[in-house]
C-alpha cells in the first residue's frame, strides 16, 4: 500500500524528489499521530474535515494534497509561510492538532545523497512533534461576506481585517500596514 501512496503523489507532482518526500513522510506521520482513518489506497478521507496549515510552498506540499486530501479550494489547505519544512493539521471533528518540524539532517549531503537519506528513513525519524501556537482553523466559505472599506471589492469574511471599525481586504490591509 506504501509504495502505491508514494507513486500517487509522484504522478501528481511529476518527479520524484527529496521535497516530495519530505511532504509524503509528513503526511503519514500526521495521519497516524491523529489516528486519521485511510481508504484502500492508503489516502485520508477528501472531505473538510482535516486541515493542514504548510509553513512553505515547495513540493512537500503535492504530497499533503494527495494523501491528507488537503486543497486550498476546499480551504482545508493554508499557508503560513515562513520557510520552514514544518507542518501543523487538523482534525475538526476530534478538535485535535498537532504540529511537526523537520528534524536536522547529516552535514554534507548532496541531492541524491539526501533523497536517499529521506526516503530511508521513518516519519518520526525526520519529524518531530513540537508545541504550536495555532488556533482553530474556521471553515472555509462560511457564506458572511464583507465588502473592503478601500477599494470596494467583496470577499469571503475569514479573509478581512478590521482596523479602526472598517474591514480591510488582505491588500487593502497589506498596503496600510506597508505604509505605516
Amino acid at each position: 500500500m506504501m509504495n502505491r501512496i508514494w507513486e500517487k503523489c509522484a504522478e501528481f507532482h511529476g518527479h520524484e524528489c527529496g521535497g516530495l518526500t519530505l511532504g509524503y513522510k509528513a503526511a503519514l506521520f500526521m495521519a497516524d499521530l491523529l489516528g486519521l482513518p485511510r481508504d484502500e489506497d492508503g489516502c485520508v478521507s477528501a472531505d473538510a474535515d482535516i486541515v493542514c496549515m504548510a509553513e512553505n510552498n515547495a513540493c512537500s506540499v503535492d504530497a499533503i494534497r494527495v494523501i491528507l486530501g488537503c486543497t486550498e479550494e476546499k480551504g482545508n489547505l493554508l499557508f503560513h509561510l515562513t520557510g520552514e519544512q514544518a507542518y501543523t493539521c487538523v482534525d475538526r471533528r476530534k478538535r485535535e492538532m498537532i504540529r511537526i518540524v523537520l528534524k536536522d539532517r547529516p552535514e554534507g549531503l548532496t541531492r541524491e545523497q539526501s533523497f536517499s537519506y529521506y526516503q530511508s528513513r521513518e516519519p518520526w525519524e525526520l519529524f518531530e512533534k513540537t508545541p504550536m501556537n495555532a488556533v482553530m482553523p474556521q471553515w472555509a466559505g462560511s457564506g458572511e461576506e464583507y465588502v473592503c472599506s478601500v477599494c470596494g471589492e467583496k470577499g469571503n469574511a475569514s479573509w478581512f481585517r478590521f482596523v479602526n471599525g472598517k474591514a480591510l481586504c488582505m491588500d487593502c490591509f497589506a498596503e496600510q500596514n506597508d505604509a505605516t
